[in-house]
């Protein structure tokens, strides 16, 4: 049996949403479905593919990666996680949401499962590893599976990297997460991007231009 990954490109930042499955177990990392057809496209492959949600994973808490978090929460009764150092930027997200024009918006607390560095998660048949990989958000995490594939929201993109111009973003330290995590990984892992089509480590080592900084 294979580990299945089905992604979903939600709202206007064209965030990639992740439902990964091993038989009926599934986790669903960074729910960004703001519009009711949005919310139901992803209830409906969950609920047409007979799929039990274990966790809600959070790689950050930028506004684009938690706009689902209130109907997954509802919808699932799964427990959701997030680093501690994110806790201040979930939060924040109540202030600004508007401006970005979200202005339904469905505020919820933040998740009270904490993610830790090193920390192995196992729900039902799937197991991850969690990096804590700051730079783009002081809390921000990659979940990696043993299987060859890592979900590392906006820490690599695909010739790029996570922008560190927001609250708690810094060039210095993304680059340590890059370099000192991400580019340990084998070269095949492939990397599912929170925005974007999915890369491989490889192909980030010899082309991104984190290289020239």
């Amino acid at each position: 049996m294979s580990v299945l990954i089905q992604a979903f490109t939600f709202n206007g930042f064209q965030e990639n949403t992740f439902v990964v499955s091993l038989g009926q177990d599934a986790v669903i990392f960074d729910p960004g479905c703001y519009t009711r057809e949005e919310e139901a496209t992803l209830f409906s492959y969950i609920n047409e593919n007979a799929l039990e949600v274990r966790a809600i994973l959070f790689t950050h808490a930028h506004i684009d990666h938690i706009l689902g978090a209130s109907f997954c929460l509802d919808r699932f009764k799964a427990p959701a996680y997030l680093h501690a150092a994110d806790q201040l930027t979930w939060e924040s997200v109540k202030r600004y949401a508007n401006v970005y024009g979200f202005e339904n918006y469905k505020e919820t607390e933040a998740p009270t499962q904490q993610l830790t560095d090193q920390q192995t998660l196992e729900f039902g048949a799937l197991k991850f590893k969690v990096y804590h990989t700051p730079g783009h958000a002081p809390g921000h995490v990659v979940f990696y599976h043993d299987s060859g594939f890592v979900v590392n929201g906006d820490v690599l993109f695909k010739g790029s990297f996570g922008r560190v111009d927001l609250p708690g973003g810094d060039l210095e330290t993304l680059k340590k997460s890059i370099f000192e995590v991400m580019f340990k990984f084998p070269e095949q892992t492939v990397v599912y991007c929170g925005h974007g089509p999915t890369t491989t480590i490889g192909q980030e080592k010899l082309t991104n231009y984190i290289l020239e900084f």
